[in-house]
């Protein structure tokens, strides 16, 4: 069966095989001569790397949260029959209910989702 397969393969391809073959000695000189380091991107990764992984973690539980609170907000006027018939806004603003609390503290966890998304593309994470 072993024959079979290494009649298949084209003779180009076996020639090609049997001049990159290394020796382990050749393998461990060249990572040798190729020391293998590490540079942080930006200078605040560089001098403040406590910084960016506050903000990368900031960020999680901020999305997190937002996802909870997307999940927890119930939708009153859905489909057609909230579009037509729409809602009666007043020029004063009278004490907010819970759907209203909770859609104005989700506009704000998602503004700081951003705000922090923000803070991460400047920090190089």
């Amino acid at each position: 069966m072993l024959s079979v397969l290494l009649a298949a393969v084209p003779p180009a391809a076996k020639a090609t095989a049997a001049a990159i073959k290394l020796t382990p000695q050749q393998i461990q000189t060249m990572l040798q001569n190729q020391p293998l380091t590490y540079q942080p991107q930006s200078p605040l990764q560089q001098h403040a790397a406590w910084l960016t992984h506050t903000f990368a973690g900031l960020f999680i539980v901020v999305a997190l949260s937002l996802i909870v609170l997307l999940a927890v907000q119930t939708t009153k006027q859905e489909g057609l029959s909230g579009t037509i018939g729409g809602r009666v806004e007043s020029a004063y603003r009278p004490r907010l209910g819970f759907d209203q609390q909770l859609a104005r503290l989700t506009s704000y966890v998602a503004i700081g989702m951003v705000f922090c998304a923000f803070l991460l593309s400047i920090t190089g994470i």
